[in-house]
């Protein structure tokens, strides 16, 4: 049966708080799955959230917290001690370890290492610390099945069982040398099928796709995307197997990169959220605001250049909202189909067959659109000399909104720098004051003012 957080939930929980009624109340929670549980925690106060974290245990708090909110996690965090979290860490794994203790203050995350029980996995959350975040380094986990190629089948299976104790999931099976450099994974069918005798050396898959621990994260989802894999392997420079990265992870970083994208897209500098400070949401959204203020002042300046042609041509000035709209809509649409097909790695023709492509597809798209506009001044007895102007205004602004839409992209993409900026406000000002532009030029040659 699907959970649902009901109001009627909530206040029994809260009840049973106020009671110190523990023993009823970790019974009640025991039922629900940890993500369930962070939803209820997100709904509490913070005092009531941080005593729900200590009553259950650390391996299923654990659980809870990498399910919760980053801004409410971090305040929970915030009312435990070191040791209360080193506990919780230490069941974890250690890229998920690595996320929590990365958020905190340095002199907390120092003491919360050195409280961690298990020193073997406080070194390997502290390598991963080490690495970009969203580089493979940063996104990988420790914990993983090896095997060596020189072991025989049955030395082989037991060494498994003693490492999938630290292991939640086993998605695959690597081999090593003796040196740890990946050689290729194991297939459990053939680990079973074998003779017990054999080395893993004769049965062995040796193809296999790996990532080295600097390998951007969005390079990693595309591999793990186009070879459809659950779990990939990491090596370090040396080609030594180190960890690896398994398809929740990769989905969290592409869930992370999405949000980015749309909020650029949109004109948001900074990862804010709903709940976030005005001053947060502020300081993200205004850097755009000023943008779009200058590109309108732009915008008001060209149109004073012509006022003259407004006095004699007055119907001009009503039809500028159109012709800004459109060259801003066509240019964030090519923009964003640009931007969708680098992220995927799906643009590969050149840049003048993709330029060529996009001025065809905007003759076809203007010229129908100019149609439109002539039948309409036809139908409200418009001059047809303003008709054209509009018209081939609409055709020109069009093919020019989708040359920069096109253009800017892949260019700030060659710089490294990410394109989903072209897709918003940055895009759209420029095409409105271009556009506006055009416009005004095409009236004065046609009209001839």
């Amino acid at each position: 049966m699907a959970f649902e957080l009901t109001q009627e939930l909530i206040d029994k929980i809260q009840t049973l708080i106020e009671e110190n009624n523990d023993q009823e109340l970790q019974t009640h929670l025991e039922e629900y799955h940890h993500a369930d549980i962070a939803e209820v925690l997100d709904e509490l106060s913070l005092d009531d959230a941080t005593y729900i974290i200590r009553l259950l245990g650390s391996d299923q708090t654990s659980e809870v917290l990498m399910e919760m909110d980053d801004d409410d996690r971090e305040k929970i965090l915030g009312n435990l001690n070191a040791k209360e979290i080193a506990e919780e860490i230490e069941e974890m794994d250690t890229d998920d370890a690595a996320d929590i203790i990365s958020e905190l203050s340095e002199d907390i995350k120092t003491q919360v290492i050195s409280n961690i029980k298990d020193k073997e996995h406080a070194e390997n959350i502290v390598e991963l610390l080490k690495y970009d975040e969203d580089s493979a380094g940063g996104l990988m986990a420790k914990e993983l099945i090896k095997v060596n190629e020189n072991w025989s089948v049955t030395g082989c299976m037991t060494e498994m069982r003693n490492q999938a104790e630290n292991v939640t999931r086993v998605h695959s099976i690597y081999v090593v040398d003796n040196k740890g450099k990946l050689k290729g994974r194991l297939s459990l069918k053939d680990l079973i099928t074998a003779p017990s005798k054999a080395e893993i050396g004769d049965v062995y898959i040796r193809n296999v796709d790996y990532v080295d621990v600097h390998t951007p994260g969005d390079e990693v989802a595309r591999v793990m995307q186009k070879y459809d894999l659950e779990a990939i392997p990491v090596v370090d420079e040396f080609g030594r197997l180190v960890g690896r990265i398994t398809v929740d992870d990769i989905l969290d970083f592409i869930k992370e990169e999405a949000e980015k994208d749309y909020q650029m897209a949109a004109g948001i500098s900074e990862d804010v959220e709903a709940d976030s400070t005005i001053w947060q949401l502020t300081r993200a959204r205004l850097p755009w605001l000023i943008l779009g203020l200058f590109g309108g002042l732009g915008a008001v300046y060209v149109m004073q250049g012509f006022d003259s042609a407004l006095e004699k041509y007055e119907i001009l000035f009503f039809f500028t909202p159109l012709i800004a709209a459109m060259a801003g809509n066509v240019g964030v649409q090519s923009s964003a189909i640009i931007v969708q097909g680098l992220a995927n790695d799906s643009v590969k023709d050149s840049l003048v067959k993709r330029l060529l492509k996009e001025v065809s597809l905007s003759i076809i798209n203007g010229t129908a659109l100019g149609l439109l506009v002539i039948g309409f001044g036809v139908i409200t007895s418009m001059a047809f000399l303003v008709s054209i102007t509009i018209a081939i205004s609409i055709l020109s602004v069009i093919i020019m909104a989708a040359l920069i839409g096109t253009f800017v992209p892949i260019i700030l993409n060659k710089r490294g720098i990410d394109p989903a900026i072209a897709t918003g406000p940055f895009i759209t000002t420029s095409n409105d004051i271009l556009g506006i532009l055009a416009y005004f030029y095409i009236a004065k040659l046609i009209l001839n003012f």
